[in-house]
């Protein structure tokens, strides 16, 4: 998964998946380790000893620890059976901070009452990914890298999302986003998500956009064609030699500022598509609207004589 060429955690590092699921990061990032830093038994140890999961319900959680297992990991007892956000927030203190988060909350659901009373006034909502943001930023260790996908609403709303917003850009350098399309998790979603990578300790003061897109000749990913880490090479080919293009544009915090914390930034590069006049739009629907209309009448008359026979 192309988070790991960014994140970059190695044996010894905190790494924290606070909503695990089945645990595909977390294989993913041992995988990462093994290939590349893990070169004794000791740095195996090393590893498993710093992973920390949560997952809130039993079916996904038993999926995890079982994947944990079949990855050779001894003990797969630091995957938790529980919800993240049912602690206090304020309850987590210096001794929980974590150095990595990759995480892939729920988004689109809502916790049940109650959970949002966790959290401190301003950043209370029943909004699950929104919690899971400020818990995140919470978490991180001053340093600490994190790597989290979000729902383009969580870019563009309002109330608590540009609270939260503000926050995240007071605490992190969120100095980047890769937009995907919305085709990513068909078929269990089709809304835009976006992958959010920041680092605790500094402000930010520019962010760089990355726009994934399909692969030519393919219209949308699908269960039969899904996004696979080879179609994000152009994009880990960019991450260390950044330059704008017609996929990378980068905009400033006063930009972000001036917009009251909206990140949803469009592509510049992309010509928006010319819809047309909107007097020849509007008669087009009338005509068609007509049409319907007589197409319906005449489908009752059928029907009515159908009946009479």
């Amino acid at each position: 998964m192309g988070f790991f060429f960014t994140t970059a955690p190695r044996p010894g590092e905190v790494l924290f998946d606070p909503a695990c699921g089945t645990g595909g990061f977390l294989t993913s990032a041992i995988r990462h380790m093994r290939e590349r830093y893990v070169k004794t038994p000791e740095d195996e140890v090393k590893m498993q000893r710093a992973l920390r999961a949560t997952e809130k319900k039993q079916l996904p959680h038993m999926l995890c620890v079982t994947n944990m297992l079949l990855h050779n990991i001894d003990d797969p007892s630091f995957v938790r059976h529980d919800n993240s956000l049912s602690r206090p927030y304020v309850s987590y203190t210096k001794a929980d901070r974590v150095d990595i988060v990759l995480t892939n909350p729920p988004f689109g659901g809502r916790e049940e009452d109650g959970i949002e009373s966790n959290f401190p006034k301003h950043f209370q909502t029943r909004e699950t990914a929104d919690l899971f943001l400020a818990l995140i930023i919470r978490l991180l260790k001053s340093g600490g890298r994190a790597a989290m996908v979000l729902p383009d609403g969580s870019l563009f709303g309002e109330g608590v999302k540009t609270r939260l917003k503000e926050h995240l850009l007071e605490e992190c350098d969120l100095h980047t986003i890769v937009r995907l399309p919305n085709s990513v998790f068909k078929p269990y979603a089709s809304i835009g998500t976006n992958l959010l990578f920041f680092t605790k300790g500094e402000p930010t003061r520019e962010i760089w956009f990355y726009e994934h897109r399909v692969p030519e000749g393919q219209k949308a990913y699908s269960m039969t064609k899904p996004i696979r880490v080879e179609h994000l090479k152009p994009c880990v080919d960019w991450w260390n030699d950044r330059k704008e293009s017609a996929v990378a544009w980068k905009v400033s915090l006063d930009e972000v500022k001036a917009r009251n914390y909206n990140l949803d930034f469009k592509n510049p590069h992309t010509i928006a598509d010319d819809h047309g006049d909107p007097e020849e739009l509007l008669a087009k629907l009338e005509d068609a609207e007509k049409q319907t209309a007589t197409l319906r009448d005449g489908l009752k008359t059928i029907l009515a004589e159908a009946l009479l026979r």
